[in-house]
């Protein structure tokens, strides 16, 4: 496993590959302290498998710097790891595409658990971003009014198992094969999905479908 880290700080970028040796023994690493370097390992010839960056290193461009990174690694999954805990921070990097937003003031068992949920395909939020959900899923749009009183959203009965398979961090393959689906059904469903809850991707879909179940 490649893992680029992308942090000013030396000591935690130290700190956070000894975490990483622990869950995966056998990954290699490469670090960058300014947004610039990390950009320029980003453009090599490297696919990374995981790309874990703080936000506002030097040179930080904003929010567009992480859609760069995605063009650039198309495919890895880009977490933030920041030392902001802002609701503007968090929803600012999962609407530019982040699979995980992971403050800086957790605990070793809460990042631990939180990267090993991202590395099984899933998503990460901070539990008191989800409380806020309002302030930080996608905006609804009023003709979701009535649905939302009925905590569906509108989704069928099969559009809400292919959700429960999206919040678990599941592929199109195996929810096709949880399911019994054709992949290209599974396609269907998602992008239903997607209109049904106003979102873009499946992040937005992941928290969404928290603020439903709370």
């Amino acid at each position: 496993m490649k893992i680029l880290i992308g942090d000013d700080h030396l000591l935690f970028r130290e700190g956070l590959r000894r975490l990483l040796e622990q869950l995966h023994a056998d990954a290699t690493f490469i670090e960058a302290g300014t947004f610039g370097e990390l950009i320029e390992h980003c453009r090599g010839d490297e696919q990374f498998d995981v790309v874990l960056m703080d936000l506002h290193m030097p040179g930080w461009p904003g929010f567009e710097g992480l859609r760069e990174v995605h063009d650039l690694q198309p495919g890895t999954p880009v977490v933030v790891i920041s030392a902001s805990e802002s609701l503007s921070d968090i929803r600012g990097a999962l609407d530019a595409g982040a699979t995980g937003y992971i403050p800086k003031s957790s605990s070793v068992k809460v990042m631990m658990g939180a990267l090993n949920l991202v590395f099984s395909g899933g998503i990460y939020v901070p539990p008191g971003a989800i409380t806020f959900g309002a302030d930080i899923s996608p905006r609804r749009r009023p003709a979701d009014t009535a649905a939302d009183r009925g905590g569906t959203y509108g989704l069928t009965q099969r559009q809400r198992e292919v959700l429960d398979c999206l919040r678990a961090g599941k592929s199109n393959k195996q929810i096709a094969y949880e399911l019994g689906l054709s992949e290209g059904t599974v396609k269907i469903h998602v992008t239903a999905i997607f209109k049904s809850l106003g979102v873009k991707n499946r992040t937005q879909a992941v928290i969404a479908a928290a603020a439903m179940a709370s």
